[in-house]
C-alpha cells in the first residue's frame, strides 16, 4: 500500500511495544512517532522513529491514528485530545479510572461521527473465546444456564511500576486492572447483568485498591455468573467454564507474553442420558496467539472501509465498566470505605 495510515503510540512501554509489532507488519499502517514520560528526551531511534516524551507533542506529527498505552488516570484525556486532533483512536483497556472518564470520552466522540474509537479488550480475539462463543451462539449445547470465572496472578505490581496499586493513579485494583477481561467476556456470553452482589478485599497486600474482588451476578432471564478476580492467586490462572443445557465448554490457560497461564484449551463436553456424570469430551489445545494482530486487523479494516466498531466500541466499553463499578457498589463497606457513589454518574 502507498499511502500508509501514519500511526503515533501514546505510551511506549511493554504493551506499546507489543501493539508496535502488530501495526508494523499491518500494510496499511506505519508507526512514525511514540511518546513516553519515562523518555530521557525527544530524539529519533535508530529506525527513524521520532519519540517524545509528552503526548502533545506527539500529536503534532499529523497523524492518521493513535494507539492509547497510558496510564489509567490519563488514558480518557490522551484520548480525547486525539479524537479533538481529527485522528482514529485504540486505547487500552480500562478506558480511564471510573465511569466519568468513559463518559467525558463518549460525548467526545459523538461530536466526531466520522472517527473511529476502539478499546483493546483483546480476549475477544483470543481463538479459544472465539470458538466457545459459536458454539454458545449456535445453541449446539443448548442454552446457556451459569457461567464461572477466575481470573488471578498473584500481586498487583506488573512490569517496571508500580502505579496499578495507587488509587489515584489506577482507579481500582485487580478487578479493573485484569479482572475486566473476565467481566468483559461475561457479558459477552450472557447478556446484561441486572442483579449483582460482592465482596471487596484488599486485606492482603494492603493496597488502597482491591486484591481480590468476588460476584454473585444474574441476567434478566436467570443466568447466573460467579466471577473471581484475584491478586493472590500464586499459581497464576484463567479459567471460565461455561454451562449449557446440554454440555459445558471449559476455557483453561490463556497465551500471554508471560507464558506463566499455562496451554490455552478448550473442553468441550456433550451431556447425555446415562452418562454417569461422566460424559463425552474433546480438548483442543492453541498453541499460536494471533490476537493481537486480529484486533489491530479488524481496527484497521473500520478505518480504511468506514466500518463500525463492533467488538472494543466505547458503549462496549462503557457497559463493561458500568458492571465493574456496580461489582465494587454492590459491597457496601467497600463502597463506604472510598465514597464510589460519588464516581458512578447517570447516563
Amino acid at each position: 500500500m502507498k499511502n500508509k495510515l501514519k500511526v503515533g503510540i501514546a505510551g511506549y512501554g511493554v504493551v506499546g511495544k507489543r501493539r508496535r509489532e502488530a501495526i508494523d507488519q499491518h500494510s496499511a499502517l506505519k508507526t512514525i512517532a511514540v511518546c513516553d514520560k519515562v523518555l530521557p528526551n525527544d530524539g529519533v531511534f535508530s529506525d527513524g522513529v521520532r519519540y517524545y516524551t509528552h503526548y502533545k507533542s506527539l500529536l503534532q506529527e499529523g497523524l492518521d491514528v493513535l494507539f492509547v498505552c497510558m496510564t489509567n488516570d490519563i488514558a480518557s484525556e490522551v484520548t480525547i485530545a486525539g479524537l479533538e486532533k481529527g485522528i482514529h483512536v485504540f486505547c487500552e483497556k480500562p478506558p480511564g479510572r471510573d465511569l466519568s472518564d468513559i463518559a467525558k470520552v463518549i460525548a467526545c466522540e459523538k461530536k466526531h461521527p466520522n472517527l473511529r474509537l476502539k478499546y483493546g479488550f483483546n480476549h475477544r480475539y483470543h481463538d479459544s473465546v472465539r470458538d466457545a462463543l459459536n458454539i454458545v451462539k449456535n445453541q449446539e449445547l443448548g442454552t446457556l444456564i451459569n457461567i464461572r470465572g477466575v481470573y488471578g496472578k498473584s500481586k498487583i505490581i506488573s512490569f517496571d511500576s508500580d502505579w496499578r496499586t495507587k488509587r489515584e493513579l489506577a482507579g481500582g485494583g485487580i478487578l479493573l486492572d485484569q479482572g475486566i477481561h473476565m467481566v468483559d467476556l461475561m457479558c459477552l456470553f450472557a447478556g446484561e447483568f441486572v442483579d449483582v452482589h460482592s465482596f471487596i478485599s484488599n486485606s492482603h497486600w494492603h493496597h488502597d485498591v482491591e486484591d481480590n474482588a468476588y460476584a454473585l451476578m444474574r441476567t434478566a432471564d436467570g443466568v447466573v455468573a460467579m466471577l473471581h478476580s484475584s491478586a493472590t492467586q500464586w499459581r497464576h490462572r484463567f479459567q471460565l467454564d461455561i454451562a449449557l443445557s446440554r454440555g459445558m465448554i471449559i476455557l483453561s490457560g490463556i497465551l500471554s507474553g508471560t507464558k506463566s497461564y499455562g496451554a490455552e484449551t478448550i473442553l468441550v463436553a456433550y451431556a447425555e442420558d446415562g452418562d454417569g456424570g461422566d460424559p463425552r469430551e474433546m480438548t483442543m489445545r492453541y498453541n499460536k496467539d494471533d490476537s493481537w494482530w486480529d484486533e489491530i486487523c479488524d481496527f484497521a479494516d473500520a478505518i480504511l472501509n468506514d466500518k463500525p466498531i463492533l467488538d472494543g466500541s466505547s458503549l462496549q466499553a462503557l457497559e463493561t465498566m458500568r458492571l465493574v463499578y456496580r461489582i465494587y457498589c454492590a459491597d457496601s463497606e467497600w463502597r463506604n470505605k472510598y465514597n464510589l457513589d460519588d464516581k458512578v454518574p447517570t447516563f
